[in-house]
């Protein structure tokens, strides 16, 4: 006989403590990442803001920033949602809770680790990869133990099938875990010091291949889990094709890997190697807008929605994001573009539109659509709230990466300008004041987007201290 499932058929609770703590941590750490940004920023703007402390200067808190946004708050992020997702689409409780207990305190000794040694100037000047070896290490017990949890969870699910969310969450861990290890492969030369195991344009091409894939799985693969799980679930639409979901995912697993070196126009790396990642590069567009299509097509039957839904509006607008960031990537890899765009603002817009937009926004309106429901309400304690986030949120990325744009490209002209002599037409200086303007609009733009996370984490406090902790019930399949 065919098993269905009975809402009222005896059924065991999910173990969702771990998810509570790291999607409220991911909303403190929110705060914390995006205040940081706007201090640099107004660095940036106002060189002389901060003097004399070295510990609070631009060089020290721009990797605090980037670590804080990518791994605090983007790393709590997927973490709360995919102990979530993997519970309810394999419907059995999280695997080893204690050890899920272990992931989330050991991931925030990790985070409170790189607050307190990159102000400090403990370094490896890798990009994303700042983290001295201690730490590294922590990470990768810290990761292994998710990755146990996580694959053990699916392992003992009730239902055959894993579902494609599971995929995408499940290709993020362990690519960043291979990542990680071979990047961060070092000799130690002290507590709190170490030099790279490779060297020269070997070193260059591991980092940018560790840089770039971090973007790739942390940053897409692990969101676009929570993309196919949280926008069917507040559309109440089911995904608009499972077999694209499918095709997605092989086809963004297999291509982003190669795109590395697109990082490394003009530089060293050998021409072909550069032409490899450029190749890539375009492939990649395919499959980036294809999960693009496919989760705005989620809402077939259900656009209407998006006028009085600020949620949907959230995880729809994120994706938009995402396909404009995963167009504007390929392009810029092109080396004739990437002749203009090197070195410019333009490459921090577009980093800023896929952070910003594509991992912001997809992380709030998951956000807003889990932390109700465990404490027991079926909404957050106030819609218009998140309404106001979210034209914040939305003017204010708009603004930055504007910004960002145009003064990219003004460099990148300015820095090719020749005289009729072959002289330089301006001084870099020149090219710097020139940019003075846009940076201040970028500190506008940067203030709403925190405004708007504090409008966050004031919606997130009131809903919880309204509502109460709840075990939701496991569903039971019961013959029928």
């Amino acid at each position: 006989m065919q098993a269905s499932t009975y809402p009222n058929a005896p059924a065991a609770a999910y173990e969702d403590t771990a998810v509570r703590q790291f999607a409220l941590m991911a909303v403190v750490w929110g705060v914390v990442g995006m205040l940081v940004g706007v201090i640099i920023a107004s660095q940036l703007a106002w060189p002389d803001l901060i003097t004399g402390i070295s510990w609070l200067s631009y060089g020290r808190l721009r990797p605090l920033h980037t670590n804080a946004v990518i791994f605090a708050f983007g790393g709590s992020a997927l973490m709360a949602t995919s102990f979530h997702v993997v519970q309810r689409t394999c419907q059995v409780r999280l695997f080893a809770p204690k050890l899920a207990s272990f992931v989330f305190w050991g991931w925030q000794l990790v985070i409170v680790s790189a607050a307190i040694s990159l102000p400090l100037g403990y370094t490896t000047g890798k990009e994303y990869a700042e983290l001295e070896w201690p730490i590294d290490l922590l990470i990768a017990v810290v990761w292994v133990a998710y990755a146990v949890v996580f694959f053990g969870t699916i392992g003992t699910r009730k239902v055959r099938h894993i579902y494609v969310a599971n995929w995408f969450y499940g290709a993020f861990i362990i690519a960043v875990a291979l990542l990680h290890i071979v990047n961060s492969a070092e000799m130690p030369a002290g507590w709190m010091k170490s030099y790279s195991a490779y060297a020269g344009v070997q070193d260059a091409m591991v980092q940018w291949w560790y840089g770039h894939n971090a973007v790739g799985f942390f940053l897409t693969a692990g969101f676009l889990g929570m993309m196919y799980y949280y926008i069917p679930k507040q559309a109440g639409r089911p995904v608009y094709s499972y077999r694209l979901s499918i095709v997605h995912f092989w086809a963004l697993i297999f291509t982003y890997m190669w795109a590395g070196p697109h990082h490394l126009h003009y530089t060293a790396l050998p021409d072909w190697t550069q032409s490899v990642g450029m190749v890539f590069s375009l492939i990649l567009l395919a499959p980036s807008w294809g999960g693009m299509i496919n989760g705005v097509m989620t809402l077939s039957g259900a656009w209407h929605k998006l006028r009085t839904d600020p949620i949907l509006r959230f995880l729809i607008v994120a994706l938009s994001f995402y396909g404009m960031s995963t167009f504007e990537g390929p392009m810029m890899s092109i080396k004739t573009v990437n002749a203009l765009s090197h070195y410019t603002d333009w490459t921090i817009g577009h980093v800023h539109s896929g952070a910003l937009g594509w991992v912001g926004l997809i992380s709030m309106g998951s956000l807003y659509y889990l932390i109700p429901r465990l404490y027991g309400r079926t909404q957050m304690y106030s819609v218009p709230a998140i309404e106001l986030h979210f034209w914040m949120s939305t003017v204010g990325i708009v603004l930055y990466i504007a910004a960002m744009w145009i003064a990219g490209v003004m460099q990148g002209l300015m820095w090719r300008a020749l005289n009729a002599d072959g002289t330089l037409t301006y001084t870099f200086v020149e090219s710097v004041k020139a940019t003075y303007p846009f940076y201040v609009v970028r500190l506008i733009g940067g203030l709403l987007y925190l405004g708007g996370m504090l409008v966050m984490a004031w919606n997130v406090w009131r809903t919880v201290v309204a509502g109460r902790s709840v075990k939701a019930s496991i569903p039971v399949p019961v013959a029928a």
